[in-house]
């Protein structure tokens, strides 16, 4: 067994879980708070108290899941935050200029589809206890 697959197969500290489950929950809500009611799905995610809550648990939490498989999933979880900002940040770029307006409209929905991808597909295989790709 290499030292890779030895780190992934350790078990998490409980708490860790515990907090992994809280975040994917808090970014599940900031998603369907921001359908029902902001202008864009992708601002109402990163803008939203529970979402903003949950990164920081992220960051607080990490460290019991340091050298196990939930390691993969605050490691997701993390990414999914910053990686939508990055995007939200080039879309409104693009909408700012008459000629990108359409391909920034079109990255909005992407990303949104993307975040609801990333939430669900991160929830169900921490579910399952299987670590989330790289």
């Amino acid at each position: 067994m290499s030292a890779a697959e030895e780190t992934e197969s350790t078990e998490p500290v409980y708490s860790a879980l515990v907090a992994a489950h809280i975040v994917y929950g808090l970014h599940a809500v900031a998603i369907v708070l921001a359908i029902m009611g902001s202008a864009t799905v992708i601002g109402g995610f990163l803008g939203s108290m529970p979402s903003i809550i949950a990164v920081i648990i992220n960051y607080l939490k990490r460290g019991g899941a340091r050298g196990s498989w939930a390691a993969s999933h605050y490691r997701w979880q993390i990414r999914t935050f910053w990686f939508a900002l990055l995007w939200l940040l080039i879309a409104v770029l693009l909408i700012v200029t008459v000629v990108g307006a359409p391909f920034g409209l079109a990255l909005l929905v992407a990303v949104t589809l993307w975040l609801i991808y990333r939430i669900a597909r991160g929830w169900l295989r921490l579910l399952d206890k299987q670590p989330m790709y790289a």
